[in-house]
């Protein structure tokens, strides 16, 4: 554990450097394992599966909704979260959430998804019943961080999700001309991600607990379920209080900021 953890700054500068770097920080026993199971409870009683009967698992994925239940409220707001955004997004500059999202839970299967491709979660113009016309701009309107929460104990064959390092470098370069406006999921899209291809790729595995808080520019992809058991995760956005922005007089740049500067700068 680095010497300046607390649990309202539970994020070390090498964590905050490699967010602002690699766009992610992965953070383990972010929320207790009990309120992972209690939750996890939930989400199985309304698969319609049953947790000891794989004869039941007839589809690789499952989506559900949006859930307010106490256990998602409470692993939504951990100490340890709460001073996270903190550290990332700026002292009042985030929504607290008061529930989870969506869960797609897979099931360990042979067929394809159907889901599998990269891509980055665009985040405004949702109002369009086509999901391929909503947008990003790269002030990350709408979105302050993507989230991952594991809500079961998530190894290598239990369809972690894929992330390519780096990667919401190249997609802030690619958002910027666009302004404002930005770009739709089907422009980003238009290349299969190739300007990212080149990133190393990790797998977002971890004990049930673990949550990954990454640059909402990040690109990331499902893969099939090859283990035993279903994976149970959350993925929803932390909502920013006012808009992020690259240009602030004060100077007072967020580290989610500050990975976008960094991009337009030419590194990485």
């Amino acid at each position: 554990m680095p010497s300046d953890y607390s649990a309202s700054r539970p994020l070390s500068k090498a964590d905050i450097g490699h967010f602002i770097r690699d766009g992610f920080v992965r953070i383990a026993a972010a929320f207790p394992r009990k309120v992972a199971d209690d939750a996890r409870a939930i989400l199985w009683r309304d698969t319609g599966c049953a947790p000891d009967d794989p004869s039941t698992w007839t589809r690789p994925v499952i989506r559900l909704g949006d859930y307010a239940h106490e256990p998602f409220r409470i692993a939504a707001n951990t100490a340890v979260l709460r001073g996270a955004f903190d550290q990332l997004v700026g002292v009042g500059r985030w929504q607290p959430r008061g529930s989870l999202g969506t869960f797609p839970i897979r099931f360990p299967s042979s067929d394809d998804p159907g889901d599998c491709g990269w891509h980055i979660d665009v985040s405004f113009g949702t109002e369009v019943p086509d999901f391929m016309a909503w947008r990003a701009n790269v002030t990350s309107r709408g979105r302050a961080l993507l989230m991952l929460f594991l809500f079961s104990d998530v190894g290598e064959q239990d369809a972690p999700t894929r992330i390519r390092v780096g990667s919401h470098l190249d997609i802030a370069r690619q958002l910027a001309p666009a302004g404002a406006e930005g770009l739709t999921l089907r422009e980003l899209a238009a290349d299969g991600f190739a300007g990212s291809a080149h990133r190393p790729e990790i797998a977002a595995t971890g004990e049930a607990g673990t949550v990954y808080l990454c640059h909402p520019f990040l690109v990331h992809a499902a893969q099939p379920h090859r283990g035993t058991r279903p994976r149970f995760m959350a993925q929803p956005p932390l909502l920013p209080a006012e808009p992020l922005r690259i240009e602030r007089e004060t100077g007072d740049y967020a580290p989610v900021e500050q990975a976008i500067r960094l991009a337009l700068d030419g590194a990485g």
